[in-house]
């Protein structure tokens, strides 16, 4: 059966704005609340010659709250500004990591919680080589994020997924994404 949104309510704006849908469809009306702070882009950062990746490490609150853990191992990540997906990887990389990416490679457009959020993610590999840390990294200094950056082999990083130490699902799938198109770095 045919579903239609027919209102929206906006019910907090802030940082992100939570609204409360109402839908029809199967003869009935319920609502749906909706969560939007705008689109999104992450990257996987990779030293081909090197066979190593570039990932940060940050305080994250809702997995503090949930589960007590301090911080999370995570691709360099962020919100679009008014610009490309590809520009705003590029900012975010050089925010967080310090990296100027040689070349970027698409991987999918996707619904990162399409039942709560209108958060479309797009994601990249990233290639870079040494020479390509031009900055030092460590996120915006007004978005209090205090990010170190971890290079990890790259059979190791296979290893944290396997295993399941790879806890955020942007990097995990970016992980196993390369795993898939390119197997020989992981060997």
């Amino acid at each position: 059966m045919p579903q239609n949104i027919v209102s929206v309510r906006p019910v907090y704006k802030g940082w992100a704005t939570i609204s409360i849908a109402t839908v029809e469809g199967d003869g009935k009306t319920y609502e749906r609340m909706m969560e939007d702070h705008g689109a999104a882009v992450c990257a996987l950062a990779i030293d081909r010659e090197r066979r190593v990746a570039t990932l940060v490490r940050q305080f994250r609150a809702p997995v503090a709250v949930a589960n007590g853990e301090n911080d999370l191992l995570e691709c360099a990540a962020g919100l679009i500004d008014e610009e490309e997906p590809e520009q705003a990887i590029s900012r975010e990389l050089m925010e967080e990591t310090g990296l100027k990416v040689a070349q970027l490679e698409r991987v999918a457009s996707v619904w990162t919680m399409p039942g709560i959020s209108t958060e479309r993610m797009h994601l990249f590999l990233a290639w870079y080589a040494p020479g390509d840390r031009v900055g030092k990294g460590g996120g915006h200094p007004s978005e209090h994020e205090a990010i170190t950056t971890e290079e990890i082999r790259l059979p190791d990083l296979a290893r944290m997924a396997d295993d399941g130490r790879i806890a955020d699902m942007k990097t995990l799938l970016l992980v196993q994404t390369l795993r898939l198109r390119e197997p020989a770095l992981f060997a």
